[in-house]
């Protein structure tokens, strides 16, 4: 299992949920990882595990993350790559959300992810070539219903940046994103589980397959979208979803 020999790989958000399970994904298949999240010692924690680089950073300041990908990149001896996983969720509709809200939502989940692209693609260009996957939402596509006006109009944006970027960035560097449905990570809990810890009904039966999903199968789908075997494949939105937005 060695697809990502000799990659080197910047993820943000690393320390937790999808991100911490692409990381250790990543590391097995043989990447040097480093790993970029708002929490120094979760990171370095998660790093210390794998055989990974860490680097605490907040994505949302055009400063801090460009001194965190240029340590990161020069810690691995240059950079292959990059997994945009770093986000918040937004779950107040049109009425109860407030500018403020609405404008930090945006500022993580999709400015984070244009200011780490323009940090790191000049390091990737310079490598000859290379992969940036961010994680959208299966939301962006198509809403689950009211509410989340703010989270889902920032992941409709990472799938639409994620094309301009691959349009501009192409040929030397793909860059696809992930759609996911439900997926069980901290951030998530109070939704997917019910308050005596059983799986939802209610988020179930949005599903095609009748459940939630595990991070490790969306960092699956992101190996995939950074391995050679997506080498044909840029510009894309992949939904990871269960079957939600054709069910």
């Amino acid at each position: 299992m060695t697809r990502l020999t000799g990659r080197r790989i910047i993820i943000t958000g690393g320390a937790s949920g999808i991100g911490r399970a692409t990381a250790r994904l990543f590391r097995q298949e043989g990447a040097a990882v480093a790993i970029l999240d708002r929490s120094d010692n979760a990171a370095k924690a998660v790093a210390g595990e794998i055989g990974a680089v860490a680097f605490g950073c907040d994505v949302a300041d055009p400063a801090s993350i460009a001194d965190a990908v240029g340590k990161a990149a020069e810690a691995m001896g240059g950079l292959d790559g990059v997994v945009n996983a770093a986000g918040i969720l937004s779950e107040t509709g049109i009425a109860d959300t407030t500018a403020d809200a609405f404008s930090r939502t945006v500022a993580v989940n999709l400015t984070g992810t244009f200011l780490v692209i323009q940090a790191a693609a000049p390091f990737i260009q310079a490598a000859g070539r290379g992969t940036i996957v961010n994680i959208a939402s299966g939301v962006g596509l198509m809403p689950t219903g009211p509410g989340s006006i703010a989270y889902v109009a920032s992941k409709g944006g990472v799938i639409a940046m994620t094309k301009a970027a691959a349009m501009e960035l192409a040929p030397a560097i793909r860059v696809n994103s992930v759609c996911p449905g439900a997926v069980e990570t901290a951030m998530t809990a109070g939704h997917i589980r019910t308050a005596a810890g059983d799986p939802n009904p209610a988020i179930a039966s949005r599903y095609a397959l009748k459940r939630h999903a595990q991070p490790e199968e969306l960092a699956a789908a992101i190996l995939f979208l950074t391995s050679d075997e997506s080498s044909f494949m840029t510009g894309i939105a992949l939904p990871v979803d269960g079957g939600r937005t054709f069910h």
